[in-house]
């Protein structure tokens, strides 16, 4: 049977392995164990920081979500900013993206969240469609880094 719950500790090596299928078919960010380890540990557990949603089959996760808590101005509260959205390559075009981004929707509905925001990579058409077809629109905001 295929849940949708809350990541453990015990999840990291497999929540590691997914986020390394994410970062290598994004052009900004690149797989690092040590500090996909390091949020990881940051977020699941924390629920002010955050949650970690998993599709899991048994023992086998199929893919997750991660959503973290910000503070609005604009919206007078809490916001969720979407980080990662990733399901294995052999559980694609299942509906079970869907499914998590569902699950967040429905989460931050419930939980009184006024915005969820999230980056997609620019080249990324395909992510862009998704996002789209539930609900998510082009922003005119531009999102601008600076790496420390």
């Amino acid at each position: 049977m295929i849940i949708i719950d809350e990541a453990q500790h015990s999840d990291i090596p497999q929540l590691c392995d997914l986020l390394a299928l994410l970062f290598s078919q994004e052009q900004e960010f690149h797989p690092d164990l040590q500090k996909q380890s390091a949020a990881l540990n940051l977020l699941i557990g924390n629920r002010q920081r955050g949650r970690i949603f998993v599709l899991r089959h048994g023992d086998t996760l199929l893919g997750m979500v991660s959503v973290q808590v910000l503070v609005s101005t604009a919206c007078g509260g809490d916001v969720l900013l979407l980080e990662d959205l990733v399901v294995r390559p052999t559980c694609r075009n299942h509906g079970y993206g869907s499914a998590l981004l569902e699950h967040v929707i429905d989460f931050a509905r419930r939980g009184g969240y006024s915005r969820i925001t999230l980056l997609a990579d620019s080249v990324n058409l395909d992510a862009q469609r998704f996002y789209c077809r539930h609900g998510f629109f082009v922003s005119d905001m531009l999102p601008c880094r600076i790496l420390l």
